[in-house]
């Protein structure tokens, strides 16, 4: 695995996005310190988080409920 950690603007609730293209695996830190790791995430949708203005709106509206995810932290 080699997880590449994903740019994202200042969010008051997530603390950093890390994603392996190769096996589309995606991890969101929370600033609470929680983790989930999320799978079947599209290199193209985890380059979302670049853009999006707020990240934690982005992975309600883009990840969450899409991809199968477990709590790992």
């Amino acid at each position: 695995m080699a997880f590449r950690d994903i740019p994202i603007v200042l969010s008051s609730n997530i603390k950093a996005v890390l994603h392996d293209a190769d096996t589309q695996e995606l991890i969101v830190h929370f600033n609470n310190g929680g983790s989930y790791f999320y799978q079947g995430v599209s290199v193209e949708k985890a380059d979302g988080f670049t853009q999006a203005d707020s990240p934690g709106k982005y992975l309600h509206n883009n990840i969450k409920g899409q991809h199968v995810h477990t709590k790992i932290g």
